[in-house]
């Protein structure tokens, strides 16, 4: 969420923001429901204070002064009732444009209307020489490291089983994840619930935006898609020591999602599915936008880390105004090779939002100078599986069918070549 004193005073800035992200945003209308807000406001306190004078003249009255007091105070308190409803009706509109007013987009931001905008920033690592690449649903089939079959008919569609060396590759991936981020040093491990109540989504900027992609259950909770839900709401509502930024996580979770408008987009494999498991990075850091860029190319670097540690190519996109959501300034994306399909899949996103996320969750902390301020967060994918499965079994198979497991896994895995059971 953005200031509303900051829209008011940015009004052309904030709508060729909304621009930019193609998204819809009534800030003329929200600026009338400000001054509205305001006026209704002031008579409200004006009346209260009112209502407490004549209180006073009326202990003090008696006989008929004090019947003609009586009744200009219930004139008063009717008035009151009146003005408190246009305000809360005006408060409810204005709460509800307040939320869909998007953040604005840092300069840097390419034009452009969808991820196929998106400009490359740099490239890393050779693509492997396969004459003919098989898919990973191939692989992970006639290896029995995966059963597409019946995950379909146990969990329906998009389900999956990981078994064998694909549940203990997706282990050694975790493990690998684990113990990079431990040795590392300055991030707080944590496993996150998934399931939550609706003021983190809500202050995350999942909801309302977004409430079709999620999983509501009958008690009114909803089920996340990414460990930084969780980790945001964490300290929701609190005020932070701020001598103590940056403050750094390192996230696990289940996660969910429906994939509501990705009906037709990889239907079959471990790309796109409803349930699956992530690491995030979350940091909250002081309100500086030289200190969010710093942490952000931050974050960036160390899941380019674990990916150059297991040798996948990849590139790093900057993401168009189309293709960010309604909080983030700015993003990258990752996306590796996909020897199958001859192209880059997205695999990690990196993100920062400045106050947006901390102003509607909450999270304050006092400067240097004991002044009030919202903190600033990032996030970051440091991995997410099992899609990064399919990416790295794509990358490893051999002319006989195998696949080899990364040097880095190894350790991890117990074996240097994955064959079919038996072999």
């Amino acid at each position: 969420m953005l200031d509303i004193k900051f829209i008011r005073e940015n009004a052309d800035i904030v709508k060729m923001g909304a621009a930019k992200k193609r998204m819809q945003a009534d800030i003329d209308r929200l600026l009338v429901l400000d001054d509205e807000r305001k006026s209704l406001r002031a008579e409200l306190d004006a009346k209260k204070a009112e209502q407490n004078r004549r209180s006073g003249e009326i202990q003090r009255a008696q006989g008929q002064e004090k019947e003609h007091l009586l009744e200009a105070m219930r004139q008063l308190k009717s008035g009151m009732i009146e003005a408190e409803e246009r305000y809360k009706a005006v408060m409810e509109e204005w709460q509800k444009l307040m939320l869909l007013v998007p953040n604005v987009p840092d300069m840097s931001v390419p034009e452009g209307d969808s991820d196929e905008a998106n400009v490359e920033v740099r490239v890393w690592g050779e693509k492997p020489v396969i004459e003919v690449p098989k898919s990973h649903v191939d692989l992970m089939t006639s290896l029995d490291m995966a059963d597409f079959d019946r995950g379909a008919k146990v969990a329906g569609f998009r389900g999956y089983f990981l078994k064998n060396d694909g549940a203990l590759l997706s282990y050694a991936l975790w493990q690998f994840m684990s113990d990079h981020f431990r040795k590392k040093g300055g991030f707080t491990p944590m496993i996150v619930p998934s399931l939550m109540r609706r003021e983190g989504f809500m202050g995350t900027g999942y909801l309302p935006q977004s409430e079709e992609d999620l999983y509501k259950t009958q008690d009114g909770e909803y089920l996340s898609g990414t460990a930084e839900v969780a980790t945001m709401a964490y300290y929701m509502d609190e005020v932070l020591d701020g001598s103590r930024f940056p403050l750094k996580f390192f996230s696990f979770s289940p996660a969910f999602r429906r994939e509501a408008g990705a009906h037709g987009k990889d239907t079959k494999g471990l790309v796109r599915v409803h349930e699956f498991y992530k690491f995030e990075q979350v940091i909250l850091c002081e309100a500086s936008h030289e200190t969010s860029v710093r942490h952000h190319e931050e974050l960036t670097h160390n899941a380019e880390e674990m990916i150059q540690a297991l040798k996948i190519p990849y590139h790093v996109v900057v993401n168009c105004g189309g293709d960010l959501g309604l909080g983030q300034v700015k993003k990258y994306d990752i996306e590796c090779w996909m020897p199958s399909e001859r192209k880059y899949r997205e695999t990690h996103s990196s993100s920062y939002f400045h106050d947006f996320q901390t102003r509607r969750l909450n999270i304050r902390y006092r400067d240097a100078a004991g002044n009030m301020q919202f903190a600033h967060s990032l996030n970051n994918t440091a991995l997410a599986t099992p899609r990064f499965l399919a990416v790295l079994v794509e990358n490893y198979q051999q002319a006989d069918g195998t696949i080899r497991v990364p040097d880095v896994l190894v350790p991890y895995v117990g074996k240097d070549v994955i064959s079919k059971p038996g072999n």
